[in-house]
């Protein structure tokens, strides 16, 4: 299972961004698949919170237009939402143990946790930050 990180899910909605139409075409492809794809919570989180943002972009998206996209992108039959659920927390201290991540990196040690935790196969992003969690597959779309 691919699982979706912010970067990719923002430039696919942003029409604005130099990768719009490559993320537009990657998110396309995998929630018109019948095979299961995943967006974890606090990526939709912090999507919302990022293209909404009016020192962000000139023209922030309007909240309105930013939960129609998220509804849409959760209108795919086979999207798995990522979330905490029993076991988590050993997968979120484990990947936290092993990385040494504090302050803000946590919140990719929480996003890699999950998609460990899920068994998430690759996750699609352009953050180079992931290198940090080795068990985690992390894929690049907009450069392959």
């Amino acid at each position: 299972m691919i699982a979706v990180d912010t970067n990719v899910l923002v430039y696919s909605h942003r029409k604005d961004s130099p990768w719009h139409d490559v993320a537009r075409e990657c998110i396309k492809e995998v929630a018109e698949d019948q095979r299961a794809w995943a967006i974890p919570w606090p990526c939709i989180h912090e999507f919302l919170a990022i293209v909404t943002h009016p020192r962000i972009f000139k023209r922030p998206t309007p909240v309105a237009n930013a939960v129609d996209q998220v509804a849409a992108w959760m209108d795919s039959p086979s999207l798995v939402l990522l979330s905490e659920s029993e076991g988590y927390w050993s997968q979120l201290a484990r990947v936290v143990g092993s990385s040494r991540v504090r302050g803000p990196q946590l919140h990719d040690a929480r996003i890699a946790a999950l998609c460990l935790h899920h068994g998430v196969d690759r996750l699609w992003t352009a953050d180079r930050d992931f290198g940090r969690f080795p068990d985690l597959s992390t894929e690049n779309p907009l450069v392959n």
